[in-house]
């Protein structure tokens, strides 16, 4: 299956995290949006694949995306995953609508293969990602 999907990340406490080429980045407290995409049809790049992935322990693969050295903190934890089955590609449309409702966002964060500000988003309260 391809498609997007978006990691809803809950971090404990303010932290200071070095994210790849990135470098150091601080995170709040409160809640993520990541959005991601996988459009391929078959192994590690399908939906399915892709987000399972995100969910296996950091000691257990390597470092590919910013979102892996986030995920390894001890104070984040993936709190839902929403998926967006999908032939077409909405990951960017999915980031901007998002960045709409946050309150802020990590600049380069998960975009570097388009011209999108972010796909990482934080909101203080996960309430406010669904609210009309």
């Amino acid at each position: 299956m391809k498609g997007a999907y978006i990691l809803i990340i809950r971090v404990g406490a303010n932290i200071t995290i070095n994210i790849g080429a990135l470098g150091p980045i601080e995170f709040l407290r409160g809640f993520y949006a990541y959005v991601g995409s996988a459009m391929g049809e078959r192994g590690s790049s399908t939906l399915e694949n892709r987000v399972l992935r995100h969910l296996l322990p950091s000691t257990v693969k390597r470092f590919h995306w910013h979102v892996d050295y986030l995920l390894a903190h001890e104070e984040t934890l993936i709190d839902r995953v929403y998926l967006v089955p999908t032939s077409e590609k909405v990951e960017c449309l999915l980031a901007k609508e998002i960045q709409k409702k946050s309150d802020s966002m990590i600049k380069n964060f998960g975009c570097s293969d388009c011209s999108c500000e972010s796909h990482l988003f934080h909101v203080k309260k996960l309430d406010s990602l669904f609210r009309k």
